[in-house]
């Protein structure tokens, strides 16, 4: 019997999942992934295997209460008809923050839960739904073990001063300072580097996660030097429907000047913003490169997106100190040729050229010969979690033998 990794990721109405095989001195393999989505209202359920063969897919009435915790539980259910040839060994679950605590994968247990709750002021939208399915497994599958992954902890090999805000002592004390986000996404570019080039896997590289979050990290040797995002998701660049960096007087007016309560304006910085409020059309880079060539507000969107991608690059560029490559990855990196061409026009001081051909067919390499070099390399999150998960379990079963 194969044991068996289940990944999960869950957000407010969703919960993605992967599960990968556990082979002896192997990579995790993937076998299976889906989703559930709708959850609280029409929850729809969809499994592939590997190669993205539809395996099952059902459809719950919205008069029927589904939510996390009766995905969780269909999804042990669905899983139980493989019992005879794999059997699930623990759960490795994305958490966006980790706070100070947490640079590197834990163990969950109650007071690892409690230690995270109170994190959710520092991560208000997104914490609270990486934890539920965290409590539900702790609570329904007692014997599980469950591994926390965190998005903050790539980031903590930066210097002090990196992280610093310039604020009170007070406030550092009280866990006020820069993070950084989409670390796991990082850690599997940072990985697999060599892959592609051995020499950009030891020099100065700058990652550009753009999606629908978006940052950009400064990786020198494969480690996170600096980062856009700061003590929260909204920093650095403009997102599909958050702000990015603002003044915070922007806040103080919105607050006296237009009454808006903190909590409205949380959700318009969080869900009114970003490509979609610049716009006023949608947050999907595709929408807005179907509609940039006649509607004024959506090449705006565009090219605010694309500007501060190329101003946060070149401060990314002063903290390594020079640039020998660049990376896009995630949803747009990965599959918007033209954001692509246009950020790297705008990097020509760097010595960054575009081979539009390989552009256009996704790469991986889309730079010409000379001068530093510019990729396009899919990230894999899921994986990374797999791996630092089995590497925890190793780290447990060799505590025990000893």
């Amino acid at each position: 019997m194969t044991p068996v990794l289940i990944v999960l990721n869950a957000g407010s109405s969703s919960l993605k999942f992967q599960v990968f095989d556990m082979l002896d001195g192997a990579e995790p393999r993937l076998v299976w992934k889906g989703l559930y989505e709708g959850l609280g209202g029409s929850a729809h359920f969809l499994v592939k295997d590997a190669g993205g063969a539809v395996l099952d897919e059902m459809t719950w009435d919205s008069g029927d209460w589904f939510g996390h915790e009766e995905a969780l539980m269909h999804l042990v259910s669905w899983l139980s008809q493989f019992r005879e040839e794999r059997k699930p060994v623990a759960i490795g679950h994305r958490v966006v923050h980790g706070g100070e605590a947490f640079s590197r994968p834990v163990l969950v247990n109650e007071a690892v839960i409690q230690r995270l709750e109170a994190l959710v002021p520092l991560a208000p939208l997104h914490q609270p739904h990486n934890l539920e399915p965290i409590r539900i497994v702790h609570r329904r599958l007692p014997g599980m073990p469950q591994i926390a992954c965190f998005d903050t902890a790539f980031h903590q090999t930066q210097s002090e001063i990196a992280s610093l805000f310039a604020l009170p002592r007070e406030m550092r004390e009280r866990g006020v300072r820069r993070y950084g986000f989409h670390g796991l996404s990082y850690d599997y570019i940072s990985s697999v580097l060599k892959d592609y080039d051995s020499r950009l896997a030891e020099g100065r590289v700058v990652v550009a996660h753009l999606g629908n979050g978006a940052s950009l990290c400064a990786l020198e040797g494969g480690v996170s030097v600096a980062t856009t995002m700061g003590f929260s998701a909204l920093d650095g660049l403009p997102m599909g429907t958050r702000c990015g960096a603002i003044d915070a007087g922007v806040v103080f007016f919105m607050l006296r000047e237009m009454k808006l309560t903190p909590e409205e304006a949380e959700r318009v910085l969080y869900t009114k913003s970003g490509l979609l409020g610049v716009s006023g059309i949608s947050n999907d880079m595709r929408v807005l490169r179907s509609k940039a060539a006649t509607d004024v507000d959506a090449r705006r969107a565009i090219d605010l997106f694309v500007y501060r991608i190329t101003r946060e690059i070149g401060s990314l560029v002063a903290a390594l100190g020079g640039i020998d490559g660049i990376v896009f990855t995630a949803g747009i990196g990965e599959n918007d040729a033209a954001t692509r061409a246009e950020v790297i026009a705008g990097l020509a001081w760097a010595g960054l050229t575009l081979d539009e051909a390989a552009n256009r067919t996704g790469g991986p390499r889309i730079s010409s010969q000379s001068g530093p070099t510019a990729w396009v390399i899919p990230t894999n999150e899921e994986l990374v979690i797999a791996r630092q998960t089995r590497s925890m379990l190793g780290a447990m079963q060799d505590k025990l033998a000893s």
